[in-house]
């Protein structure tokens, strides 16, 4: 069988193919694999992935030989960069780290046709695959190309997440931000205060749709990863050269904290002890209490954190913070005359200098979402080293950037992947702006404005993944594909910015893609819209008319 070598999704730099030679034969009895040194483990996943799929063995064979992968090291070579060649009955993928093969060997898979994405053959003992004369030369664009998962809103348990790790990994994205606790739910064990997840990790019952919604899931949600369980879930990723960055929310988004240990809350100004895990959706009005005790409570939970990532990044939220309690609270207003701030935005920026001091004696970086740039010194806004996450347009990312400080842009208009994905009434419970594939296809990670050394500052891009309105994974998948498609080849692929791109050459190639979708099981939307099942009639959403400001 020959396969079509159109339809590779991210697009790679240079591509060149010809149909009309043959390359080589991947032959379940002949073809061999070589490791060079530093890719034994890129070698031990192909052998796992292609010898469940497509029942290749893939024995131990001499590097460049006939009937044989070799897999080697070419520090010439981008270090996420790769170089496939397949020819005189051999293919080669060289990278300029073991990342490099890496994503080398998923564009491999990708050429094998879907089948090569299956947990078990479809062919008989015997069945070779054909693959034409072909080189392809690729590097990515951007060093930060990632999906924020949000398991705080709805748990996503273990396999699921494991099965999200699989889909970045075959698009060639390398960031998981996890996104683990919230006003609604804790998700990470600390072993230091159980009663995170013994009370936080579960509430009561789940408003159903939009907040302002009559209907609700009667039945408690929750759940937790324990250590190990981040562990193994850090370990999986790494071996796919993912990096999981997590995020603990700080000082807003707290009511799944405080409810568990009420003397985090501002205990002067309402009764904390009264709280649960929150039920419904918005912003919160229980934020953290601005105290010694809360900031050495954070510590402790942070010390624990940094042991199960080891990546450099720790997100600590920031965004969405209200006001109010600080202002009611003697306690909050004697610390902002003590601290000598100048109101409670400073207060805001005092908890976050704090944790990224904290974080950088550690060795580690503070990112969060853009708000953490208000409140704090003029010019010297947050301390060296920290990174913005921009959600709510460029503004943010722009202004972080002119600072000095590094970015990852993720605005709410483009690359929020819980808005609606048409107009129509079809859409499950639909939120926010439309954004189409193609929307998403558009988005241009460097805004104009930012060119030099400010354009430098821009790390990548990531998609958010909100949940609250996806209660389990076949909806997160439907909100998630195949935009994320589309996100990966834009923060991938080396192409001219939007609107230069070629959307319909795109469309040509997910023609190609959905085969491999269907093969690892996502429920991602049809081209043509829902399926029955993948509509909620009656539930209601927040749709937001007309095309979204970007600022």
């Amino acid at each position: 069988m020959t396969h079509d070598p159109a339809g590779l999704i991210p697009a790679p730099r240079h591509d060149e193919s010809r149909p009309d030679r043959a390359g080589a034969r991947i032959d379940p009895l002949r073809t061999a694999l070589a490791a060079g040194p530093g890719t034994e483990g890129v070698a031990r996943l192909l052998r796992a992935s292609l010898g469940q799929a497509l029942g290749l063995a893939l024995p131990d064979g001499e590097p460049g030989g006939r009937d044989t992968v070799t897999l080697r090291i070419d520090t010439a070579l981008e270090p996420e960069g790769y170089r496939l060649t397949v020819a005189d009955g051999r293919v080669e993928i060289a990278g300029g780290a073991a990342a490099g093969v890496h994503w080398g060997t998923q564009t491999l898979r990708q050429l094998l046709g879907p089948d090569a994405f299956r947990r078990a053959p479809l062919r008989g003992a015997g069945a070779a695959w054909d693959l034409a004369e072909r080189t392809v030369e690729d590097a990515p664009r951007f060093a930060w190309r990632g999906l924020m998962l949000d398991v705080a809103r709805h748990f996503m348990p273990k396999d699921g997440v494991f099965a999200y790790i699989d889909l970045l990994a075959a698009h060639k994205l390398n960031v998981l931000h996890f996104h683990l606790t919230d006003d609604q739910g804790w998700r990470v064990e600390i072993r230091r205060y159980p009663k995170l997840t013994e009370t936080g990790a579960w509430r009561e019952r789940t408003k159903l749709g939009h907040r302002a919604s009559p209907l609700w899931d009667e039945r408690p949600h929750g759940g937790y990863y324990t250590q190990d369980d981040i562990r193994e879930i850090v370990a999986y990723a790494a071996e796919r050269h993912i990096t999981v960055v997590p995020e603990i929310d700080i000082p807003g988004h707290s009511q799944a904290a405080i409810a568990a240990y009420p003397e985090l809350g501002n205990t002067d100004v309402i009764d904390t002890a009264s709280l649960g895990v929150w039920t419904t959706w918005g912003i919160n009005p229980n934020v953290l209490s601005p105290t010694d005790n809360t900031l050495r409570f954070y510590e402790n939970v942070l010390a624990e954190v940094l042991e199960l990532f080891p990546g450099s990044f720790v997100h600590i939220g920031g965004d969405e913070c209200p006001k109010d309690q600080w202002k009611a609270s003697p306690a909050a207003q004697e610390r902002i005359r003590a601290l000598g701030l100048a109101d409670e935005d400073a207060l805001q920026s005092w908890f976050i200098r704090h944790f990224g001091r904290w974080l950088a004696e550690r060795g580690r970086r503070l990112i969060g979402w853009d708000e953490i740039l208000e409140g704090g010194a003029p010019g010297a806004p947050l301390p060296e080293g920290a990174a913005v996450s921009s959600w709510r347009g460029y503004a943010g990312g722009i202004a972080a950037a002119r600072a000095g400080h590094d970015v990852v842009m993720c605005p709410e208009q483009q690359v929020y992947l819980d808005h609606r994905q048409a107009p129509g009434e079809d859409e499950p419970v639909p939120i926010g702006y439309v954004r189409t594939l193609e929307d998403i296809y558009r988005f241009e990670p460097v805004p104009p404005q930012l060119t030099g050394s400010g354009a430098d500052r821009v790390l990548g891009a990531q998609a958010n993944v909100w949940t609250e309105v996806m209660e389990d994974r076949r909806r997160v998948d439907y909100q998630t594909f195949p935009r994320l498609a589309a996100f990966a080849e834009v923060v991938w692929s080396a192409l001219p910015p939007s609107p230069a791109r070629d959307f319909g050459a795109f469309e040509e190639r997910m023609e190609a893609h959905y085969a491999r979708l269907d093969a690892l099981g996502v429920s991602y939307r049809p081209p043509a819209g829902p399926l029955p099942w993948q509509r909620r009639p009656g539930i209601l959403g927040r749709p937001r008319e007309g095309a979204p400001p970007i600022v």
